[in-house]
């Protein structure tokens, strides 16, 4: 079994997408939009270009993604996305992209479990938290 995150936006899938992909090294395998499926006629017209299903991987796991209809749209809460990450430094470097224009919750730091760990939203209201555990 694989456990995957499906992220909603309010317009902004297809960028914040290509942002994730820039921020976690990893690769967009899907963005389809409504324009040219059957969904097409069930969505606003300027919303067909809007994005219907994304996938992105990195390494082994898989981000997924879609723009909700504004009517439907909730702003995340009760969640984050959890990245564990085993070096310290890639940890601090995905950390402060993802911060990029967003909001700090913690600051990336020593804890008494981890080398590193923050937690923050980015800029289109995402919840993360970076982890890097402390060896055994």
């Amino acid at each position: 079994m694989q456990i995957n995150p499906y992220l909603l936006f309010k317009g902004q899938c297809e960028e914040a997408f290509k942002f994730y992909e820039k921020c976690l090294s990893g690769r967009i395998e899907a963005m389809i939009r409504h324009t040219g499926t059957p969904a097409e006629q069930h969505v606003a017209p300027e919303w067909r270009d809007k994005i219907m299903h994304a996938r992105l991987t990195v390494d082994e796991a898989v981000l997924m993604g879609s723009d909700a209809p504004l009517d439907r749209y909730q702003e995340p809460k009760g969640f984050s996305v959890a990245l564990d990450i085993k070096d310290p430094a890639e940890a601090e470097r995905v950390f402060n992209a993802l911060a990029e224009n967003g909001n700090v919750k913690m600051a990336i730091q020593e804890t008494f479990w981890a080398t590193r760990f923050g937690m923050l939203v980015d800029k289109f209201g995402i919840p993360w938290m970076i982890n890097c555990f402390k060896a055994a």
